[in-house]
């Protein structure tokens, strides 16, 4: 029986989707190579119809967040092996047209280049379109990038290329300072291994937002083959390489993010010890040299320096969890270090473990990290004259609305406004977007060429000054220079609160017991459920959509007092603005506690925020023992919801 046949027999008996059989046919349509065919008759031979159905039972989806998908399957075939040992990675990508490969990677760029060059046609601009490229170390992320590279050059674009592996942020930082059109960073962040995916920035340095989301989108889910025709050479753009000189012009900026760096002549300071990892990844080409730089005191997780694909030493290299940072922590035992940092493949997520006052070392939230990180800021900035009672309100602190309303409580208390933005940095990005806009055009043309100090002048006297911006899934940013979250400036940021910490004589765990005892006491759960494949897309639909047709009206035994549902309502925020809309529910109860519901965006899960908090009455502060007590029951209250929301969770997919 012929290929063709066996997929159409499949697909009568109910074993192949239909849309998988319609992918596949397309896709063996459009493209002669070899693997494609292969892979396919090898899985239907074996008759692996889930694994056929995960790979096809869709186009995987440009969305404003890019690509993202398996690069390499749950079965690898015979064909994407090669000659490839079997503890290594294969020859060849995931083939299916919802993975991450090259004929993925190659429609984003081709749809890419034709947004790019439509949109300088509508803004009256002449030339061709720019985008740079970079990568990080995952499975198949330099060729995808030099592919990339290729493509964008033949159909029209000019083209930077770093020389090898860098972390997002400074991806967004070269197109500002490039003034380029677009950024791409082939990475799928701290997904685990066997993913990869395609991260666009635009013009301004941040993840796409509109006009560009649907202008993009649009071009690149058009594009359904893998074949095109390159322009006439003299038509074609031109390759520039980055390397170390872009390294060291980003460098100098991020050290600036380090608002004492005398700070270090204090003995106690001084003293700190730092163990950091790369986690394989790309942190370990410049957090190294800031951290020398600056004169920290560290040293790093040799088996981990190691830039590798397979991330060999962790489950999966995402310094969320703390499995992926026991290396560090079992060095920093060894060597008597004070606290651990590690950063995730691309390098704009940090996580933390710091020791308590008894010696252990325990890691922090995301929460918990940047509420100290934007303290610490808004704090100094105050005392180095930076922020004061005149220009203060020019100064802003961002955050998603699924972080710690404990940063709402701190901003709030040094006079400073908190903007809460919808999930994700872009976001964030495009606040800092419309606050450069607004400077005066004098300012504007030479914006992205000023220092720190001329900057935050600029910023301070005629628009919004950034204090701080941070998420809940361990992404910080310190200044606007760059338009992403940034793992090298978080380092900085977070090495200098520690130090401060010890120049008190204090452990961070002891520091941030001062700020809540100050502003009272914050817990955020976070918890998910993975829903994979064809199947479990379906079931996060089903589940999100009975949220917003049937909300609860009461949650663990507390009445329901508001829902806010993002997908319909009109929500506004802090400055007025209308958001747009996002598949997210936050429900608030009357005894104080709160959560949110989301799909992941990146991930095959659903995900759950849940939120805690006992405050002390207005003008009044909290003691340790108190804080002792409010720790203990806020948990309880937390894990006792979640106990809820999984019962609650099976009967909504019953």
């Amino acid at each position: 029986m012929s290929l063709e046949a066996t997929l159409q027999s499949a697909a009568d008996a109910g074993h192949l989707l239909k849309s998988s059989l319609e992918n596949i046919q397309a896709l063996l349509a459009a493209s002669e190579n070899p693997v494609y065919r292969a892979s396919i008759e090898e899985l239907a031979e074996a008759s692996q119809w889930a694994e056929l159905n995960d790979r096809f039972f869709q186009a995987l989806k440009f969305g404003t967040g890019g690509l993202r998908g398996r690069t390499v399957g749950k079965v690898v075939t015979v064909a994407e092996r090669g000659n490839a040992p079997a503890d290594q990675r294969p020859d060849y990508p995931c083939v299916g047209t919802n993975a991450m490969n090259f004929y993925n990677a190659g429609r984003a760029t081709r749809g890419l280049v034709a947004y790019a060059k439509a949109y300088r046609v509508a803004a009256g601009l002449s030339g061709k379109p720019s985008i740079v490229f970079s990568h990080d170390t995952r499975h198949f992320s330099p060729e995808f990038a030099k592919k990339c590279a290729q493509i964008a050059i033949e159909n029209g674009a000019d083209v930077f290329l770093f020389d090898g592996c860098r972390a997002t942020p400074e991806m967004s930082f070269a197109v500002r300072q490039l003034r380029a059109d677009a950024g791409v960073m082939l990475t799928a962040s701290h997904n685990p291994a066997h993913d990869n995916g395609y991260k666009v920035n635009y013009n301004d340095g941040a993840g796409i937002v509109e006009p560009h989301a649907t202008g993009i989108i649009k071009e690149v889910n058009s594009i359904m083959d893998e074949s095109y025709t390159p322009l006439p050479a003299e038509e074609q753009g031109k390759l520039t390489m980055l390397g170390q000189e872009m390294d060291e012009i980003y460098l100098k900026k991020v050290e600036t993010m380090m608002l004492q760096p005398e700070m270090l002549q204090n003995e106690k300071a001084k003293a700190l010890k730092i163990v950091y990892t790369a986690l394989h990844g790309a942190g370990g080409v410049l957090v190294p040299v800031l951290l020398k730089k600056l004169g920290f005191n560290f040293l790093t997780v040799p088996e981990q320096d190691v830039r590798d694909g397979r991330f060999p030493t962790v489950k999966s290299p995402n310094p969320e969890n703390a499995p992926a940072l026991q290396m560090a922590v079992d060095l920093a035992n060894k060597e008597g270090a004070d606290i651990v940092i590690g950063t995730d493949p691309d390098c704009d997520r940090m996580g933390v473990g710091v020791r308590n006052s008894k010696g252990e070392m325990v890691l922090l939230t995301g929460n918990q990290t940047g509420s100290l990180m934007g303290w610490y800021r808004l704090k100094t900035m105050f005392e180095l004259g930076i922020l004061n009672e005149a220009n203060k309100d020019h100064a802003v602190f961002l955050k998603t609305f699924v972080t710690s309303p404990m940063q709402d409580t701190i901003s709030a208390k040094f006079g400073v406004q908190c903007i809460n933005t919808l999930t994700g940095f872009k976001w964030i990005g495009a606040k800092l977007a419309k606050y450069e806009a607004a400077l005066p055009s004098e300012i504007l043309t030479k914006y992205r060429d000023l220092s720190t100090a001329e900057s935050r002048a600029a910023r301070l006297q005629y628009s919004k000054f950034l204090v701080f911006g941070g998420e809940e899934s361990y992404g910080y940013m310190g200044d606007d220079f760059s338009r992403d979250k940034d793992g090298n400036g978080a380092v900085v940021m977070f090495a200098e609160l520690a130090a401060y910490a010890a120049s008190r004589g204090l452990t961070v765990v002891d520091l941030l017991d001062e700020v809540y005892c100050d502003v009272g006491y914050f817990l955020e759960v976070n918890q998910s459920k993975v829903f994979e494949g064809a199947e479990g897309a379906a079931q996060i639909a089903k589940l999100a959509d009975s949220y917003g047709a049937n909300p609860p009206k009461e949650v663990d035994g507390s009445a329901v007092i508001k829902v806010r549902d993002f997908r319909k309502d009109e929500i506004f925020d802090e400055e007025g603005e209308v958001l747009s809309k996002e598949k997210m529910l936050f429900v608030d109860l009357e005894d104080g506690r709160s959560f949110a519901v989301r799909p992941s965006g990146t991930e095959p899960k659903i995900k759950y925020y849940m939120f805690g908090r006992q405050v002390p009455a207005a003008g009044q502060t909290m003691s340790m023992d108190e804080l002792g007590a409010a720790k203990t029951k806020v948990s309880a209250s937390l894990s006792s919801m979640w106990t809820w929301l999984e019962k609650d969770i099976e009967t909504r997919l019953a």
